[in-house]
């Protein structure tokens, strides 16, 4: 007897998943996020510097205060591309990181900084799609995604990755966009969004495309409550959420117990 919550392979093949406002087949969104990310990989860290007004710097110290790293403890950075959380972890204590990225261009920029910034003993660098993670069962002590889950084709595949890679008392973090919670600040972010963010792409990376991607991906995505809900249902348990700037970021915690 076929299991209906279960979609069969050609089922899967032919559902629809958004890719900004665009609605597209499942199996094409990862050439079409690889695409993107190809495009701005060698413009991202300036990128994020102007689209955020530099805030992205406080969320990401934030977050890596929220990570707790400790020299005893393991890091799994998902979609780490340039590694900035990686390096965060390593510089303040942690132990052994993972960076992986599903984009070589991305993690590419990311081992160059490693070896700029003398990282070289205690990360490890791999191409990792974040939807079959190539780690043994209860192996990790700390997962994070940063600005990446809203990517992913299949986010509770990933989510459910992520747990499954947990040792008991690990801990999954994820930074992303979130839903603004200030109608006043939503004003103003959807002008900043809409309207500025893909001028700065074409000026700064010759690439207006990918930045009004990124702005559409950010509404698409799940908002506070249901990737709480997700997570839950990924079997993360005691899941908190906690909103900066307004909810225009918000950090997400879920524990494997």
């Amino acid at each position: 007897m076929n299991d209906s919550t279960h979609p069969s392979s050609y089922e899967e093949e032919n559902l629809n998943t958004d890719f900004g406002f665009r609605t597209v087949k499942s199996k094409e969104k990862p050439t079409l996020v690889k695409a993107v990310f190809d495009s701005v990989a060698y413009k991202y860290d300036i990128m994020n510097d102007l689209m955020s007004l530099g805030i992205h710097r406080i969320w990401k110290h934030i977050f890596l205060k929220e990570l707790s790293p400790r020299p005893s403890l393991t890091l799994l950075d998902l979609a780490g591309g340039t590694g900035d959380i990686s390096f965060g972890w390593l510089k303040n204590g942690g132990g052994k990181a993972y960076l992986t990225d599903i984009n070589y261009n991305m993690l590419k920029i990311g081992q160059t900084r490693s070896l700029d910034q003398g990282f070289i003993n205690n990360i490890h660098l791999f191409c990792v799609d974040g939807e079959h993670i190539s780690l043994s069962d209860q192996s990790v002590d700390r997962v994070s995604i940063s600005f990446g889950l809203r990517n992913c084709t299949h986010k509770e595949k990933v989510l459910s990755e992520a747990k499954r890679v947990l040792k008991p008392g690990g801990r999954f973090l994820c930074l992303e966009f979130s839903k603004v919670t200030l109608p006043t600040l939503e004003r103003l972010y959807n002008v900043w969004s809409f309207q500025a963010l893909p001028r700065i792409g074409q000026l700064v990376a010759h690439d207006r495309d990918s930045y009004q991607y990124l702005a559409e991906s950010i509404r698409t995505f799940p908002n506070q409550e249901k990737l709480k809900s997700m997570m839950e249902e990924a079997g993360m348990e005691n899941v908190t959420y906690k909103n900066l700037s307004g909810g225009i970021a918000c950090i997400h915690s879920g524990w494997r117990i």
